[in-house]
């Protein structure tokens, strides 16, 4: 029986939401290995909704669960009915929705406080000894949950310094690298925290699903 992996989204756009190179890469990725995606999200408003042109804030508020349906065409899920039973691995693509929507991190830092989903369902998937896959500044999110664990998001050093006073270790990586704390069954990817190109977000995106599965086995 293929593996089952879910997909934890933030919302549809890199500036308010999940980051849809990212997404889109990682469904690939997924289905390229044989395995099969379901996608989850929050059911809650996003922190704001940003012009992607111009990067200014809008006067006006928009759902989470809605919008990342639009990365799932439709086919999306509430993350308070996420089952850890029914799955081998689960992953968090990367989005300032990861910062904002799933967490506070892009506001508190270390401090940050993590959707009562959100951490519902990871606590659940490492409580079964799950593999648990974050891109980009959602590895920020495993920190702030789970403290002790080692990632990645680069080498942007504010991040770094927050994410280590969550108590993680943070290793620096390169474009297309992964990080697996093997101890913890967990791979996380840089991704657009560097200034990167779809095809290399392609490549971390399909080592860390490859990974996971891995640790799946």
């Amino acid at each position: 029986m293929s593996k089952k992996i879910a997909v934890i989204l933030s919302g549809c756009g890199v500036f308010d939401g999940a980051e849809i190179h990212e997404s889109v890469c990682t469904l690939l990725a997924i289905d390229k290995a044989g395995a099969s995606s379901v996608c989850f999200a929050p059911n809650i408003n996003q922190h704001h909704v940003i012009n992607h042109i111009t990067g200014e804030e809008m006067d006006e508020q928009r759902n989470v669960l809605i919008e990342a349906s639009r990365i799932a065409r439709g086919a999306i899920n509430d993350l308070a009915d996420f089952d850890a039973d029914e799955f081998d691995a689960v992953i968090l693509p990367g989005g300032f929705g990861a910062a904002k929507n799933l967490s506070d991190f892009a506001f508190e830092g270390a401090q940050a406080t993590v959707n009562d989903d959100v951490k519902a369902a990871l606590q659940a998937m490492k409580r079964a000894q799950k593999p648990i896959g974050a891109l980009c500044i959602s590895p920020a999110v495993l920190a702030a949950v789970f403290g002790d664990v080692n990632v990645t998001i680069g080498s942007d050093a504010p991040t770094i310094s927050e994410i280590e006073a969550c108590g993680a270790t943070h290793t620096i990586s390169e474009h297309e690298q992964i990080i697996v704390d093997g101890d913890n069954k967990i791979v996380t990817s840089p991704c657009y925290m560097f200034d990167a190109s779809i095809g290399q977000i392609a490549v971390g995106a399909e080592k860390t699903i490859n990974a996971l599965l891995e640790l799946a086995a």
